[in-house]
């Protein structure tokens, strides 16, 4: 697969500001890993005048069919050789979508660190793609990338073969995009609009599918005209995802003609949407396990240690068994994030004496923290230098000592399943590891055995035979004194035991 980004310039305005914008050197030749192989970025020219970098995407059939994707109907050997022998290494679609968005992430986002003015400058741009495949023929493609602001979007059919004309045109078509746009607005375009016109998405589709295309759609797609088409089409026709993004889409519409807030608009429908039959997000299912362990153990004080924006702190605060309810964080912004999801300035005296936000670092002791029920910790030690691990153990499990812990952490052995993650990569660029099963095992029996608890451990999310479930967590149970007691017993007892042959 292969996609070409060209500008122009001057001496005053140089080209090559396209190395800045897409954070790559226009003198070096880069390799990324993807999901599916190998994306190269190059610069075939780079002057003041004129520069282009070009996007070479190496696809892998045997790692698509070990993931199971590009497979063939039925049982027959053509359908087996299928998975072997199709477009996939040639034409553009998710796949090259997906490798855009991790390869140029940054310039997707509109931002540059070393030149923040440049994501805001429309400049002349050209793209280019040798092969698309258009389902909807040239007709739909033009009615596609013409409302995005192009100048000219040149579709060229390609012949089934060009020796015999006679045979027609494929399906697939060489398309150049020309006009002044912003970097990121073209991007997120083509982020959108390849798999839409290949009509198939090559990786699972999530519930989190349908956030990538608002924040991808954002300024363009409530307002064009196929947007129905564009919606239904990039969630590969998932009837829940896609009558959840067109409502969405519809708030937005709403939201710009009367200036209402969108967010409170659409924490409106959300509340009051069926949402039976939708996938559940990973994220909900973390939170309703930890729901179930707290209330199981029957906890009325709660520390949520690392609660970030507060999505925990709020589900626990609708429950009233739950007495205390007090969310730590190291970072200021995110506790303000969390005071304002939480409405704390317009809460009643009776619900704001229940909530206390405090700003605070797990590595250190703090003595407010002592004498809960229960402290949890999701998804907060892979983001700390396994060094400072020890710090965070006695903090929590010697300083604090809550009856109750709980501790969840990305599985690492679940990667493989997330289609759109590059192969050897974190599920986020702050962590700063991840385990596996047994690795997290072996560290949640070393704290328990040095702090007196007991340990379990609960699987969060589909459960996966080979790899396991994609969020691990285990449950400390403070022990008491008789329940030391009986384990020195029972170590005593079974030391004592005479081996055979060995005198009583």
């Amino acid at each position: 697969m292969f996609l070409t980004i060209s500008t122009t310039g001057s001496p005053e305005r140089p080209a090559t500001d396209l190395g800045f914008l897409l954070h790559k050197h226009p003198g070096k030749v880069q390799a990324f890993s993807t999901s599916h192989g190998t994306a190269h970025v190059f610069y075939p020219e780079a002057t003041a005048e004129r520069c282009t970098a070009g996007l070479l995407l190496e696809v892998d059939p045997v790692a698509l069919v070990r993931r199971g994707q590009g497979k063939g109907r039925g049982g027959t050997p053509d359908a087996a050789l299928a998975q072997y022998v199709n477009d996939r290494p040639y034409a553009a679609s998710s796949l090259l979508a997906v490798a855009l968005s991790g390869v140029f992430r940054t310039a997707l986002k509109g931002e540059c660190v070393h030149r923040p003015e440049l994501p805001d400058e429309v400049r002349p741009l050209r793209v280019e793609i040798p092969a698309l495949p258009a389902r909807g023929g040239p007709d739909l493609v033009r009615r596609l990338f013409a409302p995005l602001g192009w100048d000219s979007v040149e579709v060229t059919p390609v012949p089934l073969d060009e020796t015999f004309p006679e045979w027609g045109d494929s399906r697939y078509v060489r398309l150049v995009l020309e006009g002044e746009l912003r970097l990121a607005d073209a991007l997120r375009g083509l982020y959108v609009l390849l798999p839409v016109l290949d009509d198939a998405k090559h990786y699972w589709i999530a519930a989190d599918e349908v956030d990538k295309l608002m924040r991808a759609g954002e300024g363009w797609l409530a307002e064009h005209p196929e947007s129905g088409l564009i919606t239904s089409r990039y969630l590969a026709r998932h009837k829940r995802l896609t009558q959840d993004a067109l409502e969405r889409l519809e708030l937005v519409r709403l939201a710009e003609a009367d200036g209402s807030e969108v967010e409170e608009l659409d924490n409106a429908v959300d509340e009051s949407r069926d949402t039976e039959e939708r996938p559940v997000p990973l994220a909900v299912k973390r939170r309703d396990a930890i729901l179930a362990v707290l209330r199981a153990v029957g906890a009325a004080r709660v520390l949520d240690l690392g609660c970030g924006q507060g999505q925990l702190v709020q589900a626990l605060l609708k429950d009233p068994a739950y007495t205390e309810i007090v969310g730590v964080d190291v970072s200021v912004r995110a506790l303000n994030v969390a005071a304002k999801r939480l409405r704390l300035e317009r809460m009643g005296e009776r619900q704001s004496s229940r909530v206390r936000l405090m700003q605070g670092s797990l590595a250190y002791t703090d003595k407010r923290l002592a004498g809960y029920d229960a402290a949890v910790l999701s998804e907060v030690i892979e983001h700390l230098d396994l060094e400072r691990l020890p710090a965070l153990e006695y903090a929590v499990f010697g300083s604090a000592r809550p009856r109750t812990v709980l501790v969840t952490t990305p599985n690492v052995e679940y990667n493989v399943r997330w289609e759109s993650l590059p192969a050897g990569h974190v599920r986020h660029g702050d962590h700063r590891f991840e385990w596996t099963r047994e690795e997290f095992r072996s560290w949640a029996g070393q704290v328990a055995a040095r702090h007196g608890y007991a340990v379990a451990y609960v699987p969060v999310g589909d459960e996966d035979p080979e790899v396991g479930p994609p969020t691990q967590m285990a449950v400390f149970t403070q022990l008491t004194d008789a329940d030391i007691v009986d384990t020195a017993a029972t170590a005593t007892a079974a030391t004592d035991t005479p081996k055979e042959g060995e005198a009583a």
